[in-house]
């Protein structure tokens, strides 16, 4: 499967780098998926020429799971992020059996076993995206391997009740040497956000925006074609 640094790096001046996720649930929103089909989901990202597909699989507050992840692996030549509250390198060694292309590692969780997380995960061919909310975070994060720094704009602490703000990208991008790839996640919920986001990263992600939209594919291509 494609890169997803290579994909994010590819991506031409005629479009914005954007990775869309495939969110089934919310803690704040609830069903996001409202009878929809992942995979028509999943076709409306490939369509409006997004550069990644990221899905959640943690089980409790988003109703994720392994199956749909492989599902998901197997249906699309796009890289796909897998993001969790990553624990165990077990984990890593799943995410690589289904042939994702990434894997989402939090420094506020892993802390001093973010570097040990991020060389395991390279070991076994994925990229890593190293998130960060705080200053804290980015050193932890630049003093690994990783290609990919994903700055948060919410805090996980508060699952969804903070509904982010892009000034945390703007923060703390200038943090965070131009080796790396920058992602602006979460709280980008106009074009405003996008285009603010933008200014200091490399890609954004969005998730919930997209799926609350009722023409998912349009809505999608708004952001990447802005």
């Amino acid at each position: 499967m494609f890169r997803l640094s290579k994909s994010i790096r590819l991506t031409g001046q005629d479009r914005n780098a954007v990775i869309a996720e495939i969110k089934v649930h919310s803690p704040k929103h609830g069903d996001l998926l409202r009878d929809r089909d992942p995979m028509d989901i999943l076709r409306a990202y490939e369509n409006a020429g997004v550069c990644g597909v990221s899905y959640i699989t943690e089980p409790n507050h988003f109703k994720g799971s392994m199956d749909l992840l492989k599902k998901i692996c197997k249906e699309t030549e796009l890289p796909v992020l897998r993001k969790d509250f990553i624990l165990d390198r077990c984990e890593i060694e799943r995410t690589a059996e289904v042939e994702a292309s990434a894997i989402l590692l939090i420094a506020r969780i892993l802390k001093d076993k973010t570097h040990e997380f991020v060389d395991f995960a390279i070991e076994h061919g994925l990229d890593t995206v190293v998130e960060v909310h705080k200053p804290q975070d980015v050193e932890i994060a630049t003093d690994t391997k990783t290609k990919i720094v994903g700055i948060n704009n919410r805090d996980i602490g508060k699952l969804e009740v903070d509904d982010g703000s892009v000034e945390i990208t703007e923060k703390l991008s200038p943090l965070i040497p131009n080796k790396f790839i920058k992602i602006s996640e979460s709280g980008i919920r106009s074009l405003d956000d996008l285009k603010r986001a933008l200014r200091f990263a490399d890609a954004v992600l969005i998730g919930t925006t997209f799926m609350l939209s009722n023409d998912v594919e349009r809505t999608v291509r708004c952001f990447v074609y802005a």
